[in-house]
């Protein structure tokens, strides 16, 4: 039922815009309460915003099941396939572009959205420390590298929708995200994290 709604309130986000769709709405397209739509999404934002927890968790099974040797930022890199691959899959690839379009243009989700990411980058970050401590190099706790990694791979993901929604979508997704993080990419070898 939950994607039901969700797919409902995207067909009418996109139809009427976010902010000319109401909760009634939703309610109304998919022949419930508003009260049982509450149930399933806490804020109208969530019915949007929502959708990318699914894909937040599959980003971090990703990164957990990467090569323990493999380099953190290629490590990072794979694990937002998760994101490019609905815009690059001509099936998926025009209701990514709606959803992407509706959250970059609508000032309130996209702070929704920037909140979501600000918050999964904090299970990101944990996910490297574990990394760093299964491979006997521990950070130490005053160590910026696994926030500052995370904080600029995410910056690139948000960068590469930005010029990828701004091209007309038209461009691979995959190579866009790519070339931002080609962009700052580390150019030197960092240090083992110290104990």
């Amino acid at each position: 039922m939950q994607k039901q709604i969700a797919d409902a309130a995207h067909a009418l986000f996109i139809e009427r815009g976010f902010e000319g769709t109401t909760i009634g709405d939703v309610a109304a397209a998919v022949g419930m309460s508003q009260r049982s739509v509450f149930r399933y999404f806490a804020t109208k934002e969530d019915l949007i915003i929502g959708k990318f927890d699914f894909a937040a968790a599959s980003m971090l099974a990703t990164l957990r099941d990467r090569p323990a040797g493999e380099v953190l930022w290629v490590s990072l890199r794979r694990a937002f396939d998760e994101m490019v691959i609905p815009c690059d899959d001509p099936r998926q690839r025009p209701a990514a572009v709606s959803i992407l379009k509706v959250v970059f243009g609508t000032p309130a989700l996209f702070a929704a959205y920037l909140q979501k990411m600000q918050e999964f980058q904090g299970a990101v970050v944990e996910a490297l420390i574990e990394r760093a401590i299964a491979a006997g190099h521990p950070y130490a706790k005053t160590d910026p590298a696994p926030r500052a990694l995370t904080a600029a791979a995410f910056g690139c993901l948000v960068a590469a929708q930005h010029s990828w929604l701004a091209g007309g979508t038209a461009a691979n997704f995959a190579a866009c995200l790519d070339s931002a993080m080609a962009a700052v990419r580390p150019t030197i070898s960092a240090p083992p994290p110290r104990q």
